[in-house]
């Protein structure tokens, strides 16, 4: 998530003493400097390669500045844009922030003054790469959909409608593998901040040594290694949605911390005493008790209640097995969506059903996944499921576990189109019903159409 390159630099000016001075006291370990004398060759040099900050003088010999500041902003809208003026020329430096410029220095400058703004410079271009990335990641990303028929989820989709609108901090409860983060997202999706950032983090990898800077950020010189700024997850999720995954990881101090955020919706970047004001909807996760955390003392007990305000339980994937054929009907159709579907024989969707599934939701993509790769002609058997899932079923049928009359119905159906290649006329001719009913019952059963 943290850009960790040295901050790409373009100096513009036509003054060979300022161009001398930035390549020898501007270029750093983590800082690579670049000069150009005219805006022909900055603009090829920014054709060429990528910059994150430009120092450019307002004069050039062959340009105005504020005409070449216009083409920066066109073309890279992730460079920062500092201009370079003399004393006299503060009136038009002001107009070149106006039209977009991140800041101006005049002549003569403090190189501390200079580096300074170079590096704030950075940190916000920096953002506006991530939030613009993050912005398409999520335009380009498949959509996240709550799959199936069930009372369960039904009252999820529910309890998002009611609260994605509000700004409470929700505490989303299930196992390993039943979709959290997928409720996450679609409170997301339907929420104010719906246009901005979403930014996810598992609070069991933050940084051992050093979690307080991963979330809040860091000032230059607050420890060892901390040899430029740097923005946490807070600030990159300003305005949007912070999802801290697996809460239940975060150390008591971090929690502590946590609480007082939530309340206040401040915080200190480390080596700081100046306080930065959020704007963040807050969505939590975890597969642990936390009630039971809070009475072993491994959990805040004010956190908890903070964020058991509310609260969506995602129930075991055992405990809705009317679900599995609308999700396995979905990932046969999503999973490689470049290509007609896969089919799966009713004996092996009756294996589905009988097995516990203990990794859920996740489990049963990953099986699915790993029949397509197996199957032959398209059609996903028994022979392609691991064998501890063929077991099941084999048990339970030796047990006399039958299928409820509307799990045949779809089976026998999905049989059907299968022996006639989803030809629909000669299926519904086979099955006695009408094609519009045939039709029905596809959309009613999730089958391939």
């Amino acid at each position: 998530m943290y850009k960790t390159d040295a901050i790409n630099l373009l100096v513009v000016d036509d003054e060979p003493s300022i161009r001398r001075l930035a390549q020898k006291a501007l270029v750093a370990p983590d800082r690579v400097v670049t000069t150009a004398d005219s805006a022909e060759k900055a603009l090829r040099l920014a054709h060429e390669q990528d910059f994150d900050v430009v120092l450019l003088d307002i004069r050039l010999p062959d340009s105005n500045g504020l005409g070449l500041l216009e083409r920066f902003r066109e073309h890279l809208p992730d460079v920062e844009v500092i201009m370079i003026t003399a004393y006299a020329e503060v009136a038009t430096a002001v107009e070149a922030m106006k039209m977009g410029a991140y800041d101006y220095i005049t002549k003569p400058f403090s190189l501390e003054r200079i580096k300074l703004v170079i590096e704030k410079a950075y940190q916000r271009s920096l953002l506006q790469r991530e939030n613009r990335i993050l912005r398409r990641t999520r335009t380009a990303r498949p959509e996240c959909k709550l799959i199936g028929h069930s009372l369960a989820i039904k009252q999820i989709v529910y309890l998002i409608s009611k609260v994605a609108p509000t700004r409470t901090p929700v505490l989303i409860t299930g196992e390993s593998g039943v979709g959290k983060d997928v409720v996450a997202h679609n409170i997301h999706n339907l929420s104010a901040c719906a246009e901005r950032p979403l930014i996810i983090k598992n609070c069991g990898t933050f940084n051992k040594e050093l979690p307080r800077s991963e979330l809040f950020g860091y000032r230059k010189g607050a420890f060892t290694g901390a040899t430029e700024s740097r923005e946490g997850l807070l600030s990159l999720a300003n305005n949007g949605t912070l999802f801290l995954d697996e809460v239940g990881e975060l150390s008591l101090e971090l929690q502590s911390m946590l609480l007082r955020l939530l309340e206040s919706q401040t915080y200190r970047r480390v080596g700081e005493t100046e306080e930065c004001r959020v704007n963040i909807r807050f969505l939590f996760a975890t597969n642990r008790d936390l009630a039971k955390e809070v009475e072993a003392g491994r959990f805040h007990e004010a956190l908890f209640h903070r964020l058991n305000i509310f609260r969506i339980d995602v129930p075991p994937l055992r405990e809705r097995n009317e679900d599995i054929p609308a999700l396995t009907a979905y990932f046969l159709g999503h999973i490689s969506p470049d290509r007609p579907p896969y089919k799966i024989t009713p004996t092996a969707e009756a294996c589905f059903q009988a097995y516990h599934w203990p990794g859920n939701v996740r489990e049963l993509k990953n099986v699915i996944e790993r029949a397509m790769i197996l199957c032959e002609n398209d059609l996903i058997t028994p022979g392609n499921l691991p064998q501890d899932i063929v077991r099941s079923f084999d048990g339970s049928a030796a047990e006399g576990v039958f299928p409820t009359l509307e799990q045949s119905e779809r089976q026998l159906i999905m049989r059907v189109l299968n022996h006639v290649k989803s030809n629909r006329t000669v299926a519904a001719k086979m099955l006695g019903i009408g094609r519009k009913t045939l039709y029905r019952k596809m959309c009613k059963f999730q089958l391939p159409q």
